[in-house]
């Protein structure tokens, strides 16, 4: 059955194409599989919340019958805007208007969250721009530039909110008044509220009586309420300004959108804008054993109560059979001050392909351990491929199990502060790729890593082939461990069945165990400390060398006493030593460094000059690589990654061969370094 939507109608109807209904919700509630939701052109200022699932073979399909026509949007206009002091207006609503959930008197915070707990959860948006908050009137007043933020203009346009009178009955109390999804201000036993939430916003000089200005009042735009609602595709909407909160790994994760812990649905073609944290969320469940646990309990490390969450995942259905294999594509996410695409769990086996991704966490008014681009939790066997991630704090960032994940034919640059930006206190250091202790086995091919730092992997199991690096390597044999009460505390993560979610077991990360064939490295960005070394995040130096201090393989096995019985006493050292890594078929440019162990190479006495400007890559690599030729790769090659003992293969199971360049374009039996099957002067990447 096909059911229609549309704000704009007279009346509200009965969802036939003449008499339509006037909200999604009313066909959410109803729209079971093989169903379609078709929406008219339009603003719809509502929590959609699907009540039924599809199947594999007749999934629920919403669709926004124009592209990006139909808006659903988590805000309400604010109008009767008085003038307040200087380019400062005041204007205030009934908290009512909230329901159960006032964003303006709940803040971010929670696991991993760095930042101090001043901002809340609300965020007022100016002609589709959101603003900045203060901590003070005073600071609202003073409308300055936060030296923090990336776009310092835009930081100038402030706000701040404040309670006012008295709330008939307290919104939330020690036994939860409204139960939720989510909890909200998890230290706070009460949460002060009053009747009224009074804004005060410095406009710069506008009027905001004739501009578009607009408060966040819901925390969602299109999620179910419970889990293992399958098969949804939701289709060509643009989807913006929610009152989303905090989303660490061991919480339950909200966004914009997003399945809510179940299988197979299709997010395409849309535009996602203005979460306060998340725009697209892949994950996980409430568990409310495991709920932010250390930020509630301040008992257990955090660290644990990830793994307590993965432990806990298995006996709560977490399976190939029941979650992930989601798909997002061609979607432009942008705007965000958390992530763009968030997952723990949710995302295994799911695919990020064709999307735009740019502008997240730039505000820097959030800060902590879960702000990225695409920030996934146990990746397994997620395939990121044909994206374009640019000006975000870090471009992609796999934590955890990131087994059988594929980074693919992607385009990252400008991940990375800008220059005289001061750090916030609590954000994270940046990168284009950050693959934080896995066990593999991961691939990064293809892509253009094109921000100061391109790689960082404090990991094991990571396999790097056929890629434009201008950009260093970070992290290596460093931010595993930590030192606490005079002893090392390492971290110990799950490694998998091969291509399921089943843990086969545990292990800490003694690093190594890499693979860095036929790439590009060239020195692009001046070096400022040439102190550092490549323990460090901001290390500057392009190239492998940082890669000497492991063994090749021929090294690492021949301590193993492999002609002989085995003892355990001897050969325990080598157990938990570094594992060996394999290069060859790189090129090297402007002084990029080589590793000792890589025999087959080429290093370039010429400079190397690559830029990438409106969207066309210039450089003169072509004349440079000459015909300097390399092999193909394949798993055979690759082999597998050594605590899984997994391929660096396909997630079916099959080989891959790495005959296919940035483009799609066939390579042949002699192939060049870098991400390219043919060099050119000028090539155009967008």
């Amino acid at each position: 059955m096909i059911f229609y939507v549309n704000a704009k109608a007279k009346s509200n109807g009965n969802g036939s194409k003449d008499y339509p209904f006037k909200t999604i919700n009313q066909a959410a509630a109803i729209a079971k599989a093989g169903d379609e939701v078709i929406v008219k052109p339009g603003i719809y200022r509502e929590q959609v919340i699907p009540r039924f699932g599809g199947t594999d073979e007749n999934p629920i399909v919403y669709r926004s019958e124009k592209p990006l026509g139909a808006v659903i949007t988590g805000s309400e206009v604010l109008k009767n805007w008085k003038k307040y002091k200087g380019d400062v207006w005041i204007a205030k609503v009934d908290n009512s208007l909230f329901g159960g959930y006032n964003p303006y008197t709940s803040y971010v915070c929670g696991d991993w969250y760095f930042a101090p707990t001043v901002r809340h959860t609300g965020s007022v948006v100016l002609n589709g721009l959101m603003m900045y908050e203060t901590e003070s009137l005073e600071e609202c007043i003073a409308g300055k530039a936060d030296p923090c933020a990336w776009n310092q203009k835009e930081s100038e346009y402030k706000w701040y909110c404040e309670q006012e009178g008295e709330a008939p009955v307290p919104q939330y109390n020690a036994d939860g008044l409204y139960k939720s999804e989510i909890i909200i201000n998890a230290q706070a036993k009460e949460i002060k509220t009053g009747k009224f939430t009074v804004f005060y916003c410095n406009f710069k000089g506008l009027d905001p009586n004739k501009q578009d200005v607009e408060i966040f009042v819901r925390r969602n735009c299109f999620m179910p309420e419970v889990n293992g609602l399958n098969y949804i595709t939701v289709s060509g909407f643009k989807i913006c300004n929610g009152a989303t909160t905090w989303a660490p790994p061991a919480a339950y994760q909200d966004g914009l959108i997003g399945p809510h812990w179940s299988k197979g649905w299709i997010m395409e073609d849309l535009e996602v804008c203005n979460s306060r944290c998340c725009g697209i969320s892949l994950g996980k469940y409430r568990d409310d054993e495991n709920d932010m646990y250390f930020y509630t309990k301040h008992l257990k490390s955090p660290t644990q109560m990830e793994r307590d969450a993965v432990c806990r995942g298995q006996y709560h259905g977490w399976t190939k059979e029941n979650i992930g294999s989601h798909i997002i594509r061609r979607c432009h996410v942008h705007h965000c001050e958390q992530t763009g695409i968030v997952g723990r769990m949710g995302a295994v086996f799911s695919t990020i392909e064709d999307c735009h991704i740019h502008h997240i966490c730039n505000s820097q008014q959030l800060g902590g351990a879960e702000t990225a681009g695409i920030k996934l939790h146990a990746g397994i066997d997620v395939l990121i491929r044909r994206n374009h991630i640019h000006d975000s704090i870090i471009g992609v960032w796999l934590d955890w199990e990131a087994q059988g994940a594929r980074i693919t034919q992607n385009l990252m640059y400008n991940n990375f502060r800008p220059e005289g930006r001061q750090a916030a206190k609590g954000a994270m250091f940046s990168a284009d790729v950050f693959i934080e202790v896995g066990h593999g086995p991961t691939i990064i091919d293809n892509n253009l890593l094109l921000s100061k730092y391109a790689i960082t992997i404090p990991s094991e199991g990571i396999a790097v082939v056929h890629n434009l690096v201008l950009g260093s390597f970070n992290l290596i044999n460093s931010g595993v461990d930590s030192i606490e009460n005079g002893q090392r505390e390492p971290r110990y993560t799950p490694y998998h069945i091969r291509h399921r979610t089943e843990v086969a077991g545990f292990m800490t990360i003694l690093h190594g165990d890499d693979r860095i064939y036929n790439n590009i490295f060239a020195q692009n960005a001046p070096i400022t400390d040439k102190e550092k070394t490549a323990t460090a995040v901001d290390y500057e130096v392009v190239g492998t060398a940082p890669f000497d201090i492991f063994p090749t393989y021929e090294e690492w096995i021949s301590n193993f006493m492999m002609d002989r019985e085995p003892d355990m006493g001897p050969l325990a050292k080598y157990h938990f030593g570094h594992l060996p890594v394999w290069l060859a078929g790189n090129a090297y440019f402007n002084g990029a460094t080589v590793c000792k162990h890589e025999k087959d190479k080429l290093v370039g006495k010429t400079k190397a000059k690559i830029s990438l400007k409106d969207g066309v890559l210039k450089s003169n690599l072509a004349g440079l690589i000459g015909d300097y030729k390399t092999g193909v790769i394949t798993t055979a090659l690759l082999g597998a990654a050594f605590e899984p003992e997994q391929k660096f293969e396909n997630r079916d199971g099959t080989d891959i061969i790495f005959n296919e360049d940035f483009f799609g374009n066939h390579r042949g039996t002699h192939v060049i370094p870098g991400p390219f099957a043919e060099l050119a002067d000028e090539i155009e990447m967008i």
